[in-house]
């Protein structure tokens, strides 16, 4: 949710001595651990209109939702996804290179890869944990939390990293995974006890509790996702949603399950190379480790 070096990055870190260079260096230095080999992707071919996408294996509709007033105004889209072939959905990294703290706006990856829609991921760059298997191939086994893995065939299942590894999830047939939760929703219910859930409570993080601007994803059945982004921290417009108001609203969309993703002024959703959302009320993208697109 954020990612705020304590006494705010590397103007408060001079003189704070050996604690100091390693957090610059752990939290702020890209460090490459390796390129991302992989066929470009085509140019849409399907046809777009203001609001929505539609080719022969997908079809999408982006809808923006307002409700309440004034301090308690809520601004959010809805992303309703429905593809004949999940490998469609696709993740990709800053720069086309894996590691930590490699970064760039969601709308320049995205155009990178000729996406019609794209959504901020997991972060993966902040931290060195999690299974990371993008597009088929895993690049971190080091299973740490809940996660969400999408498979080929289009399901999307939560799972406990520590229970299995990144080659098994593979050999299953698991397309991508994320790592970053809580897992929201699960079986068609709400998952007890995400309003008291922290996580990644490591040096330079906070609670993801609050009213926050959200990111996350869900799936309705094999091939049908929704994916949700949140404004929020801006008054008047979006006060964001606490984790319980986001799992309802996949509720009350039909979703089985869902699960939530990195946000704060990262949050973004960005259609035909256009953001679509308002960052922090400032209409400005946050760069980011990683992204979930759909290929046309």
């Amino acid at each position: 949710m954020s990612r705020r070096l304590f006494l705010g990055g590397t103007a408060g870190l001079v003189g704070l001595g050996g604690t100091a260079a390693w957090a610059a260096d752990r939290y702020l230095v890209e460090h490459a651990e390796g390129s991302v080999t992989e066929t470009a992707t085509a140019a849409p071919t399907g046809t777009s209109t203001d609001n929505g996408y539609t080719s022969t294996t997908t079809q999408l509709s982006i809808e923006k939702v307002s409700t309440g007033s004034g301090s308690d105004a809520i601004t959010y889209f809805v992303a309703d996804i429905a593809t004949t072939d999940a490998t469609m959905i696709r993740s990709a990294f800053a720069k086309d290179t894996f590691g930590t703290n490699i970064i760039a706006d969601p709308s320049v990856i995205a155009q990178g890869k000729n996406a019609v829609l794209a959504i901020n991921g997991d972060y993966y760059g902040f931290r060195d944990t999690g299974i990371v298997v993008r597009n088929g191939v895993a690049y971190r086994d080091q299973g740490a939390r809940q996660g969400l893995a999408l498979y080929r065939d289009g399901a999307t299942r939560l799972y406990d990293e520590t229970a299995t590894n990144a080659e098994q999830l593979i050999a299953d047939g698991v397309w991508n995974t994320l790592s970053f939760g809580p897992g929201l929703i699960d079986g068609g219910s709400v998952i007890d006890g995400i309003d008291s859930i922290e996580i990644d409570t490591n040096f330079g993080n906070h609670s993801i509790q609050g009213n926050q601007p959200r990111t996350a994803v869900g799936m309705i059945a094999a091939g049908h996702f929704l994916w949700i982004v949140v404004d929020g921290r801006s008054s008047g417009y979006s006060r964001g949603m606490t984790l319980p108001e986001l799992a309802q609203v996949f509720v009350d969309r039909g979703a089985q399950v869902a699960y939530n993703l990195d946000g704060g002024g990262s949050s973004a959703m960005v259609f035909n190379g256009a953001l679509v959302n308002n960052p922090l009320g400032k209409g400005q993208e946050r760069g980011t480790s990683d992204i979930l697109y759909v290929a046309g």
